[in-house]
């Protein structure tokens, strides 16, 4: 996890106004992250900070490709991403139960701002839930080899199963009794 310490925006010696970072995002940061739904990829993060008195407003521009496999082929593709978020964080003495989606409290005595687990919910709320080549990917289409495979597979299947049907004894008595 000593990787992910460089995600981290220390605040506390900033003046108030505009800060930008920048952050790479590559795959020893998808390592960090066990059950990531995305174990390859190549993203460039710009980070806009602004500080306010009470409060920071922080926007992220997150633009690159991530590897995703497609569900139907089983290829394995580029998938560009590009998007936006902005994220308030807001400084208080006690406890507050109400954090948002949108809003993250931080303790007055608070100096630095971990990014590492937005960036990476940020991104994997981004996976598409039925990835596939053609769709999420620039100019590449489903491996026609292996979209014939899965059809002759297909076929077999069904050529078996319906001569398992003819061949089985014990299905076809218990047909007689439903037609009866």
């Amino acid at each position: 996890m000593k990787y992910l310490k460089q995600y981290r925006i220390p605040f506390s010696g900033l003046t108030a106004g505009k800060h930008d970072f920048e952050f790479e995002i590559d795959d020893k940061f998808f390592d960090c992250y066990a059950h990531s739904l995305v174990k390859n990829g190549k993203l460039k993060a710009l980070v806009q900070l602004q500080k306010q008195e009470t409060m920071l407003i922080v926007t992220f521009s997150i633009e690159g490709t991530i590897k995703l496999t497609c569900d139907v082929c089983l290829n394995e593709f580029d998938s560009p991403l590009q998007f936006n978020e902005r994220l308030i964080v807001k400084f208080v003495n006690e406890e507050w139960d109400n954090d948002t989606e949108e809003v993250l409290v931080l303790s007055k005595t608070d100096y630095e701002l971990d990014i590492a687990g937005l960036l990476y919910e940020y991104i994997n709320v981004r996976v598409p839930y039925y990835a596939k080549c053609s769709e999420q990917s620039i100019n590449l289409t489903c491996d026609a080899e292996m979209l014939s495979k899965i059809n002759n597979s297909n076929q077999q299947e069904e050529e078996s199963s319906s001569e398992e049907e003819k061949i089985d004894p014990r299905w076809a008595a218990l047909k007689n009794i439903k037609n009866n």
